[in-house]
């Protein structure tokens, strides 16, 4: 629980009292490698925060086509915000990617949070709106970007995931087939 503290501690920090508020609301789940958290169908019913490991976020169309979305590892959310909110059937899934440990809060506990403890709503709505950034920053980048400049900002948000983190899951992200970013690495390293 005190990785979660020092986490909204980047924010605006939590008193004693809010701190308390939110670890009676968290669940402590150990997640398997390849375990899901949210599978296509279901409803998304926490907002997850990663203590430990690393989980993707990806589709499937219609010919059984992975496409990640995103990542997230340690210090990091990770959930289908429209499936949460909305509550109805998610289009994504959730996959832990390595052994794991997470701290999830279920709608209905963070909702008691915002409105008793106003700190929370500001906390999550900047998490929340640094997500989105990254959601149109990644989405310009697909539509403007070469592959090579798509690789190098994968780098920068994710520089503690290149090692951790398949080259086909990668290229999934990215947009591009593994061996083309197997092309992109070795260039890198001769450059």
């Amino acid at each position: 629980m005190k990785s979660i503290i020092q986490h909204f501690g980047k924010y605006l920090p939590l008193n004693e009292k809010e701190s308390e508020a939110l670890t009676s609301r968290l669940i402590e789940k150990r997640i398997k490698r390849r375990q899901f958290i949210l599978q296509e169908g279901d409803t998304c019913k926490y907002f997850t925060y990663i203590v430990e490991g690393c989980f993707k976020m990806y589709g499937v169309d219609h010919s059984g086509t992975e496409y990640n979305l995103t990542f997230a590892a340690e210090d990091d959310w990770v959930a289908d915000i429209d499936s949460l909110h909305n509550e109805k059937p998610s289009r994504l899934f959730i996959e832990a990617m390595e052994p794991s440990v997470i701290l999830q809060i279920s709608k209905g506990d963070l909702w008691y949070l915002y409105t008793n403890f106003p700190k929370f709503d500001r906390n999550f709505r900047v998490i929340i709106e640094n997500k989105y950034i990254e959601l149109q920053n990644r989405l310009l980048l697909t539509f403007s970007a070469t592959a090579y400049e798509r690789y190098e900002n994968f780098l920068k948000q994710y520089p503690h995931l290149s090692n951790r983190v398949p080259n086909t899951q990668i290229a999934s992200y990215l947009g591009i087939t593994p061996e083309f970013l197997s092309k992109i690495r070795n260039e890198r390293v001769r450059k």
